[in-house]
């Protein structure tokens, strides 16, 4: 087995793994009751990020299978890249595991206050307020340089990035509104999806 190749498998293995991981904390979001949810914005915002997400899950898997990626010359050439990617991946996808479970019944699949809704303020949360949006971003951008990828890389960059920063916004607006000072208190002292930066 050569290394590229290797890179392949690594990343279907952590694929697998992580998602596995981040299943549980995914189930018990679908399965919000509305009787649970004091409000939920009206938005395309709800189901177009986690939509594009699934589309990026799909191509990724299909990249795998060095489909829509770069031919196996520039493998070698752009080995170092691959191997910066594959440790993005792996890191961030790991990352955003450790954010879905730090938010423990606070977690929803979508943009939602529940009842009994409490701010988690510690642990990732205490350095920036939306540690899943970059998690996702980052794991996906990585897992497109790791394939080389000329599908998942555009992808993510054009549609993902924008789509997951205004859906961070409409958090940020709804948290706001729901813990008011406590929440305002908050963010000046962590950052909005970069660590310390707004």
């Amino acid at each position: 087995m050569d290394s590229q190749n290797a890179i392949n498998i690594l990343v279907a293995i952590n694929l697998l793994v992580s998602m596995s991981a981040n299943f549980s904390g995914a189930r018990k979001g679908l399965k919000i009751s509305i009787t649970k949810v004091v409000e939920r914005p009206v938005t395309f915002l709800q189901a177009v990020p986690p939509n594009v997400a699934a589309l990026v899950l799909v191509l990724t898997i299909i990249s795998i299978s060095n489909l829509g990626t770069l031919t196996a010359e520039y493998e070698s050439k752009f080995f170092t890249v691959r191997i910066v990617g594959l440790i993005m991946f792996v890191v961030f996808s790991w990352l955003q595991v450790v954010a879905y479970k730090s938010l423990k019944n606070s977690y929803a699949q979508e943009v939602v206050i529940m009842k009994d809704h409490k701010l988690i303020t510690n642990g990732i949360y205490k350095f920036i307020r939306h540690p899943q949006y970059l998690s996702q971003l980052l794991s996906d951008l990585g897992v497109g340089l790791a394939l080389l990828s000329y599908i998942v890389v555009p992808v993510v960059v054009l549609i993902e990035l924008p789509l997951f920063i205004m859906r961070a916004v409409l958090e940020d607006k709804l948290l706001q509104k729901y813990f008011g000072e406590e929440y305002s208190a908050y963010k000046k002292r962590s950052g909005f999806i970069i660590p310390f930066v707004g």
